[in-house]
């Protein structure tokens, strides 16, 4: 069960949503839904073990299909009305006509302006990201329908249980680009290289990907600035200064 003191409007249902949207497919494990209300998310319980290679190759197939089932439009979570807002800092979250535009004023800029508010970025990362914002055409790669994305696929969401198979939790999910979930598996290290393996051989990412890496890294990284401020802020400033 998940609950804490404070719950943002929505919040469990949200998620709850985003659980079953990642199942629909069929391709990757998210644990069922038992109850859920403004004050708590109950789950089924997944009894731990180790990721094998094989849940590993499994999960990354998975990923790539479920990614593939695609979604209405780079946007809003399914459950989720986007005048709500997405996430904890209540992110801006209409849709956009193509991940360029989505990307750029619906994550990157409003990111900045409150991870710079909240003094947690440097006036020249401000100004790097908003350079980059009004490039992001030429270097976000080739056009691609939206993505199904869990949305917040760092390792600590991966889990796997005692038959070595991975299961998904906790999930940001939205319609977007699907090397933003690549990208945020790898931030703060990935379970297995065999996951991105496996994925590349079920659906081959475009071109230039491994130069954009750090592009789809650059939300995740102020999100934590804008959190939890640190060093995150120096990271959003380096991962921007590769493209300027």
């Amino acid at each position: 069960m998940k609950t804490r003191a404070e719950t943002i409007p929505g919040e469990y249902a949200a998620e709850a949503a985003g659980l079953a949207w990642l199942a629909q497919p069929g391709l990757v494990r998210t644990p069922a839904v038992l109850e859920v209300s403004e004050g708590y998310l109950a789950l089924e319980w997944v009894e731990t073990g180790s990721l094998s290679a094989a849940g590993a190759e499994e999960l990354g197939r998975g990923l790539a299909g479920t990614h593939a089932a695609g979604a209405e439009s780079f946007g809003a979570p399914p459950g989720a009305p986007a005048e709500t807002g997405f996430g904890s800092l209540r992110l801006p979250n209409e849709p956009a006509a193509d991940w360029p535009s989505f990307y750029a004023e619906r994550r990157l800029a409003p990111l900045a302006a409150i991870a710079r508010e909240r003094g947690a970025l440097s006036a020249r990362a401000s100004a790097l990201i908003e350079g980059l914002c009004g490039r992001l055409t030429e270097l976000a790669g080739p056009s691609e329908a939206p993505a199904r994305l869990h949305g917040d696929l760092w390792s600590g969401n991966v889990i796997a249980g005692a038959d070595g198979r991975a299961w998904l939790i906790d999930p940001s999910a939205y319609g977007g680009h699907r090397e933003m979930d690549l990208a945020m598996l790898r931030l703060f290290g990935a379970p297995s290289e065999r996951i991105f393996a496996a994925y590349e051989e079920a659906w081959p990412l475009a071109e230039g990907a491994g130069e954009r890496v750090a592009l789809c890294q650059l939300a995740p990284l102020l999100v934590h600035a804008a959190l939890f401020g640190g060093s995150y802020g120096a990271a959003a400033e380096r991962a921007a200064a590769r493209y300027a």
